[in-house]
């Protein structure tokens, strides 16, 4: 892992890429081959559900690091530690957000295959981002962060 300053955690992965990634290989394989199963028309409702709700939380999660003036995108420092809105009931309410959006992506597609695909994009994610950012945040702020992670899950 390629270490950065002090104050901004360093990758493995890109997230967006970590949950895309599959995403794109599903729907390449869905245009290829097909999908062995007809997800029906209910798939559209819970897709579009999915889509506002990550609209919504990331919003609200996203508003809540300008109000507290730390950085979102890699390279940028990390000023603070929040616990309100969504980080209370989420130590990473940003990824859970980009995993609703891919699974409504996938259901709006349709792609099976983007489905099938979905834990690789929920390991690659821990491994490529939660992780590195778990520790830099120990690192960072000690035992407030050993505190709140112990208090709040990591998902949901």
């Amino acid at each position: 892992m390629v270490r950065g300053p002090e104050d901004t955690v360093a990758f493995r992965l890109w997230p967006p890429v970590a949950i895309g990634a599959p995403l794109l290989v599903g729907w390449l394989a869905t245009l290829r081959w097909g999908d062995p199963v007809d997800l029906g028309g209910w798939r559209v409702s819970l897709g579009w559900v999915l889509v506002l709700a990550f609209a919504g939380w990331n919003g609200w999660s996203l508003w809540l690091f300008r109000r507290h003036e730390t950085g979102l995108l890699p390279g940028q420092a990390t000023q603070a530690m929040i616990e309100e809105g969504p980080y209370r009931l989420s130590r990473n309410p940003l990824y859970v957000g980009l995993l609703a959006l891919y699974l409504g992506l996938a259901l709006l597609a349709p792609t099976f295959w983007g489905l099938v695909l979905f834990p690789v994009a929920v390991l690659l994610v821990r491994w490529g981002a939660i992780r590195p950012e778990e520790r830099f945040l120990h690192e960072r702020f000690g035992a407030p962060y050993d505190e709140y992670s112990r208090r709040v899950r990591r998902w949901l």
